[in-house]
């Protein structure tokens, strides 16, 4: 197994894909013997099997001889590095238990959850994908949190709205007059075309289980009560991904420009069906900056993703290419065109993103209350409830009011000597015991007063059971994360290899990555020693241009040829002159000031300075106004010899001096040649040894010249400058090579001064028993 592989599965720790019922931990590992040790550490035989077959388990050498001892070689080196680290005291440090602990964090997360209610609430997600509800609601609005006689009022009026739409009432009319959604007066409670994952779980699913045409009774989610109508149900659309034209149209403009802006989209529509390039027309019209320079083209979307008047069209239309109508959205008028259309993707396809939507939607409600309820079972609670009932009676308005205070509030309860038997109630006295472990109650009351917030009106009683609950669940789950690599095999090991990954990471860092990068005497040394195996083969200096057409490749030829190409991206803004003057006006002066910051930053950069005079003003005065230019951009320390200047016998509108930009630079030709299409040329002028291209290869051999090679649907230029011998590397030609190879020196030879601190014994017997052929 290469050591890039141990350390991407040792040192970054791969994610098990585990679940809370993963294998749960047997004999304590102390008690294991040793498959190697280590000066005096000793490597269990459990953890070093654990590791083997976890990482090499699919590979076709998988428990013979010569991979269990290559692997064992692998695993012993690692385990000195991580020795050396905490002989060190590496592993005390604040930032290596910071690090740690966000790791344990986020590796817990898989076992504090519900595989099996994961895996139901993800089947039914997809399964729903397959069908499309139209629904109008009625909502009446109830915080999460409220006191139950609110909440019980919100109910009642819910369940009388509707009454009122069952016994004959439109549905739209009521929800107009009576929802306190406010975008009802508008809709009617219509909230057109969604599917799975697009509303609150408990709206879908209610959505979901009613009949089309019929009315729900009241559902509760975050938002208050809703009554459901459901009033068509069709087959899933899937997604498409279209192209638009848009002239912007907003609500209230001036009637004169929304007409305008009418005639102009009706305009265009008219030339798309006459067949004009739609790309072109796009790029020159639309008004929507994100889309335009790229066809017009916007991210794939399903239904209740778009505006509905925008999806509607889209979905109407059929093939490929398809363009609609101009159709108007509060953005403007839109004409669309059709790129493809994709079906609802497999399951197989949609269960990593469908369970990661499962994990932050509000159908997570249910997995973490199945899970509440099994660790409540596994991990013995018990609660003392004439104590809890205690407390929840003395709960008064100090709560509610924001005021709670835990020694005021225990100062309610009698102290001193207490009859056998009567309930003893002070901050030491348990609320509830997990696996034996007392809770006390002044750490919940210390909870409430910590979580407390005004809440006028409300039962103090109900919000102290409210705070109750919410301790009883976070106790429960901090005790199953503190507990969990005693419960699970998996985490534990997982853990562990993250444990000692962060150690291996910082010590290799310091003694073989950075070392190698910063000891330039040393590397200079290893490279000398090592001339031998840096050495170049036969080689040819050359042009290689890759083109898509060959149009486009004699294209790029002859501009290739001049050596200078314009540089048409952030062209400088032209000078200003005092009218009849040579004087720079001073905004100009900042943007030459940007200008000679650029030259500076790219050397492959050159300017022309063109004068130019207003009608009645002489040439002279356009040459000293190029002069006073090129005066100020030297002064910023830009070479003379960089900078050329001439004079435009045409008369401006005002008094200035342009720039042109040229580089020598093949990348700038290339970004010129790709504007419309990315991939249309590309550029390398390099030394090419065989191998390095199999284009040059075809030519190598052939001598100085110009070459055409067609290949894979590409048409090639390479022109041979000249041939170069075989020879040496220098250093700066080889520095990464070099530089890995030196890591791998200095790594070797760490090693060995490791295993002479800490000298390696293998327990050969433990070590057979992982060889199975």
């Amino acid at each position: 197994m290469p050591k890039r592989i141990l350390y991407a599965s040792l040192a970054a720790g791969a994610l098990l894909a585990v679940g809370c019922q993963s294998t749960k931990s047997t004999t304590s590992a102390a008690k294991q013997p040793a498959v190697v040790t280590l000066g005096k550490q000793v490597v269990p035989a459990s953890e070093f099997a654990y590791v083997y077959r976890k990482n090499n388990a699919t590979a076709p050498d998988y428990g013979t001889r010569a991979n269990v001892t290559e692997y064992l070689d692998l695993y012993t080196n690692f385990k000195l590095k991580v020795l050396e680290a905490e002989q060190r005291g590496l592993d005390t440090t604040q930032a290596f238990q910071r690090e740690l602990d966000g790791y344990k964090q986020q590796l817990a997360q898989p076992y504090l959850t519900e595989k099996s209610v994961t895996d139901q609430l993800v089947r039914e997600a997809y399964d729903r994908l397959s069908k499309e509800i139209s629904a109008s609601h009625i909502l009446v609005r109830v915080a999460p949190d409220a006191d139950p006689r609110d909440t019980l009022a919100a109910y009642q009026k819910a369940v009388a709205l509707r009454q009122r739409v069952t016994s004959g009432e439109d549905f739209n009319q009521v929800a107009r007059q009576a929802s306190e959604d406010p975008s009802a007066r508008d809709n009617g409670g219509q909230l057109g075309y969604f599917t799975a994952m697009q509303m609150v779980y408990p709206f879908e699913n209610v959505a979901y289980k009613t009949k089309e045409g019929e009315v729900s009774a009241p559902v509760r989610t975050r938002f208050g009560y809703h009554v459901i109508k459901v009033n068509d149900v069709r087959p899933a659309q899937g997604e498409i991904k279209v192209a638009h034209l848009m002239i912007r149209a907003t609500p209230g403009m001036p009637k004169a420009d929304s007409v305008t802006a009418k005639k102009k989209v009706d305009e265009l529509y008219s030339r798309l069906r006459r067949r004009e390039d739609w790309d072109k027309l796009v790029t020159q019209f639309s008004e929507d900056a994100g889309s335009a320079a790229n066809g017009g083209e916007l991210p794939a979307f399903g239904t209740g993703r778009m505006i509905p008047s925008f999806e509607e069209v889209a979905f109407k239309l059929q093939k490929p290419g398809d363009i609609s109508a101009p159709v108007q959205t509060p953005y403007g008028w839109h004409i669309i065109k059709l790129i493809e259309k994709q079906p609802v993707p497999t399951f197989e396809a949609m269960a990593p993103t469908l369970k990661s939507k499962v994990a932050k939607d509000s159908r997570s409600e249910l997995n973490r209350a199945a899970f509440l309820k099994r660790i409540r079972q596994e991990n013995q609670f018990v609660e003392m409830p004439p104590v809890r009932d205690a407390l929840l009676a003395q709960a008064d308005t100090a709560l509610v009011n924001g005021r709670f205070k835990s020694e005021t509030f225990l100062s309610k309860f009698p102290s001193g000597k207490r009859k056998k038997g009567e309930l003893v109630v002070n901050g030491d006295a348990p609320l509830f015991t997990i696996k034996g472990k007392p809770y006390p109650i002044k750490d919940f009351l210390a909870y409430v007063q910590q979580g407390q917030r005004a809440r006028a009106g409300a039962d103090p009683r109900f919000v102290m059971q409210q705070l109750y609950d919410q301790y009883v669940d976070q106790s429960l789950t901090e005790f199953e994360k503190t507990n969990l690599d005693t419960k699970y095999e998996d985490y534990r090991m997982l853990v562990k290899e993250y444990r000692d990954g962060i150690l291996l990471f910082q010590l290799m860092d310091e003694k073989v990555w950075s070392k190698a990068l910063t000891d330039t005497v040393g590397l200079q040394q290893f490279f000398t020693a090592n001339q031998a195996n840096y050495q170049w083969g036969p080689r040819v200096q050359a042009t290689m241009i890759s083109a898509a057409s060959p149009a486009i490749l004699t294209q790029a030829q002859k501009q290739l040829a001049t050596g200078r190409y314009e540089v048409t991206r952030d062209t400088p803004s032209p000078v200003s002159f005092r009218a009849g003057q040579a004087t720079i006006l001073p905004p100009s002066q900042a943007s030459l000031d940007r200008l000679a910051t650029s030259l500076a930053a790219d050397p492959t950069l050159n300017l022309t300075v063109t004068g130019r005079v207003k009608r009645g003003e002489t040439t002279a005065l356009a040459q000293r106004r190029a002069a006073a230019v090129v005066a100020y951009l030297t002064g910023k320390g830009v070479a003379a010899s960089r900078i050329s200047t001439k004079t435009t016998p045409t008369p401006a509108s005002d008094a200035s001096a342009l720039f042109t930009l040229t580089s020598t630079s093949t990348a700038v030709l290339e970004e010129n040649l790709n504007a419309k299409n990315p991939l249309a040329v590309q550029i390398l002028k390099q030394n090419f040894q065989k191998g390095d291209s199999k284009v040059v290869d075809d030519v190598i051999d052939r001598g100085p010249g110009t070459y055409q090679v067609q290949k894979d649907g590409r048409f090639y230029a390479v022109t041979i400058e000249k041939a170069l011998p075989a020879g040496p590397k220098t250093l700066s030609e080889t520095r990464g090579q070099a530089t890995s190879d030196y890591q791998n020196y200095l790594e070797k030879q760490w090693l060995a001064e490791l295993r002479t601190k800490n000298p390696v014994q293998v327990n050969q017997t433990e070590v057979d028993k992982l060889i199975t052929k």
